[in-house]
C-alpha cells in the first residue's frame, strides 16, 4: 500500500547538516523536476520584495522564508515526518512512534510538498516555503510542472493500492492514476457533514493507527476489513473513487 498525505506549512527547525540530494529521495525520476524547483526558490530568495510578493508573506513569514530557500542546496535535513509539524503531523506524532512503526512510514507513506513531489516519510529534507498555488518566477504553473511526471512515478512505483489522503490542491499535482488501485478519503461527520480542522486531525490519527498495527492491505476491501476490526469507521459511498472517514471531534491518544 502507499499512502499520500499533504505537507504543512508549519515545519521543525534545523537538523542535521547532510548534502541535499533529491535523487536519494523517493520516487527518484522527479529529480528533475525537484532540481528545477530548487533553483528557482534559490534564486527567488535574492529578492526579499519579489519572495514576499509571489509567496505572499508578512514581515516575520519574509525572513524564515528567504533564510529557508536561500539554502535548500545546503541546509540542514531531517526525516520529512519529523519536519512537518501542524494539526495532521501532531496527531500522527511520528517522534513518538518505535522503530517498527517509523520504518513502516518510510516503506509505506509519501509527503506530497511542492517543491520536491511526494518524498518519502523518512526521507531528508530541509525545510522550505512554497505553497501548491504560488507562481515561481522561470518555472512553469506547478501544476503543470507536476502533475504528469507525478502520475507517471506512481505508476512506474506500481502499489497495489493507493490511499489518497492529501488536500484537492496537492492532489492536482499528482493525480493516482485510473489503472491503480486507489481510494481519496474525505473526513466527515457521522451525518455527512465535512470537517476542516478535525480533517487533518483524523488523517494523522489514521496513519499513526495503521503504522502501529503495519496491517497487510492491498485494495479497498482489505482496508474497509482491517478499519472494521480496528473501530475505524470508513465507508463507501456512491462514488466508487471515494471513502468517507468518519469522526465527530479529535479523541485523546491514550
Amino acid at each position: 500500500m502507499m499512502i499520500l498525505l499533504p505537507p504543512s506549512e508549519t515545519k521543525r527547525p534545523g537538523g542535521t547538516r547532510s548534502p541535499v540530494d533529491p535523487t536519494g529521495w523517493a520516487l527518484p525520476d522527479l529529480a528533475p523536476q525537484r532540481e528545477q524547483v530548487i533553483d528557482a526558490l534559490v534564486a527567488l530568495a535574492s529578492d526579499a520584495e519579489a519572495t514576499r510578493r509571489v509567496l505572499k508573506l508578512s514581515d516575520k513569514q519574509l525572513a524564515e522564508a528567504l533564510r529557508d530557500n536561500a539554502g535548500l542546496r545546503t541546509a540542514a535535513v531531517m526525516p520529512t515526518v519529523d519536519r512537518y509539524t501542524g494539526v495532521l503531523y501532531d496527531a500522527l506524532d511520528a517522534a513518538t512512534l518505535d522503530g517498527y512503526a517509523r520504518r513502516w512510514l518510510g516503506a509505506h507513506v509519501l509527503v506530497h510538498s511542492a517543491p520536491y513531489g511526494p518524498v518519502g516519510a523518512l526521507d531528508p529534507i530541509p525545510s522550505y516555503r512554497l505553497g501548491a498555488g504560488a507562481s515561481v518566477p522561470g518555472l512553469p504553473a506547478l501544476r503543470r510542472l507536476w502533475a504528469d511526471a507525478v502520475s507517471a512515478a506512481f505508476s512506474a512505483a506500481a502499489p497495489d493500492f493507493v490511499l489518497d489522503l492529501r488536500s484537492e490542491a496537492y492532489a492536482d499535482l499528482g493525480p493516482v492514476p485510473a489503472e491503480l488501485s486507489s481510494a481519496y478519503v474525505r473526513v466527515v461527520t457521522a451525518q455527512g457533514k465535512a470537517l476542516n480542522h478535525f480533517n487533518k486531525h483524523a488523517k494523522g490519527e489514521l496513519v499513526r493507527r495503521l503504522s502501529t498495527e503495519r496491517p497487510k492491505i492491498g485494495s479497498r476491501r482489505t482496508l474497509l476489513n482491517w478499519a472494521g476490526r480496528s473501530g475505524v469507521e470508513l465507508r463507501t459511498t456512491e462514488d466508487a473513487g471515494i471513502l468517507e472517514l468518519v469522526t465527530d471531534q479529535p479523541t485523546a491518544r491514550k
